[in-house]
């Protein structure tokens, strides 16, 4: 599952979530300041895909007459490009590496600031930042589904992109999320 900057919040409070309540961490700055740094690295991680994305799409634009031509799938060579040039672009495509490397970032960078201390195995805190945002991503789709068909029931009719949509979607979405402990 790919992850996507409107995420990076949701998954953020997840992560200070678990790690408050992870009784081998200590927790020695506050939770906003926290859950703050852990969406500026995502945001930075997310940022990279895109930029290699942008770099793909620029790419196969210049070939277009090629890949009409041969009748190319566009999106297998999207792919295909996307993991040829991953590394130039420091970019990890397998999800479960991308987010053993964030939860690495992630513990490195609360540990060495302090915001966080603990005094067992790194491993056994990445795990905890790991987990969070595995089971966010596996439920994220569930509640954004709930949010939709919600949102599709109103007796008003909104107008997917207006901003009164986003903002009661937004508050469904988060609803869900709460329900299912993910935030």
């Amino acid at each position: 599952m790919r992850l996507k900057k409107q995420h990076a919040q949701y998954i953020s409070r997840k992560i200070t979530k678990d790690l408050i309540n992870c009784d081998f961490i200590e927790i020695r700055k506050d939770n906003a300041a926290i859950t703050a740094e852990i969406e500026r690295i995502i945001i930075d991680d997310i940022a990279k895909e895109t930029k290699l994305d942008d770099h793909v799409a620029d790419l196969l634009e210049n070939q277009e007459d090629d890949i009409e031509f041969y009748h190319a799938d566009y999106r297998q060579l999207f792919w295909m490009t996307k993991k040829r040039l991953a590394n130039e672009f420091n970019v990890i495509v397998n999800f479960e590496d991308r987010f053993s490397d964030i939860s690495h970032q992630i513990m490195d960078y609360l540990y060495e600031e302090d915001f966080i201390h603990f005094e067992v195995s790194d491993n056994q805190v990445k795990n905890v930042i790991f987990r969070a945002i595995d089971e966010f991503m596996k439920g994220f789709d569930e509640a954004d589904t709930l949010a939709y068909e919600k949102i599709k029931n109103y007796k008003r009719k909104l107008i997917p992109g207006t901003e009164d949509y986003d903002i009661i979607f937004n508050r469904l979405y988060e609803e869900e999320l709460v329900k299912k402990g993910l935030i």
